[in-house]
């Protein structure tokens, strides 16, 4: 019996889908930084939650993503991975704080490109 990999593929990205539509973890790598997996659901991570706190009270008091980054550095603040902080790190949780990149839900398409004003 051959199996093609395409078919396996498809048939992966329909559990994933359904599993998501469901309200479900699809399982696309690590969860985000303040959230975690129980029982195949997302969560809130409470101490990655005080980090995003913190991370959001420096950006709006006006400081620089590397700023911020070396702030969660000296204060002993590591990401998700264990790994010191970098500008870009701190980018993607504002990012994702404030609506700038899509999450995975039941809807997989991507939204159109909004006309600048």
């Amino acid at each position: 019996m051959t199996v093609d990999k395409g078919e396996i593929w498809q048939r992966l990205e329909r559990g994933r889908r359904a599993k998501a539509a469901r309200g479900g973890y699809a399982g696309y790598g690590s969860p985000p930084f303040g959230q975690k997996t129980e029982n195949g659901e997302l969560v809130a991570d409470p101490i990655e939650q005080e980090t995003i706190d913190a991370i959001r009270r420096h950006h709006k008091s006006g400081k620089s993503l590397q700023q911020i980054a070396d702030w969660l550095n000296d204060n002993g603040y590591r990401t998700k991975r264990g790994q010191q902080w970098r500008r870009i790190s701190v980018k993607r949780v504002l990012d994702r704080l404030y609506g700038r990149t899509p999450r995975l839900s039941s809807d997989f398409s991507v939204p159109p490109p909004q006309p600048l004003a």
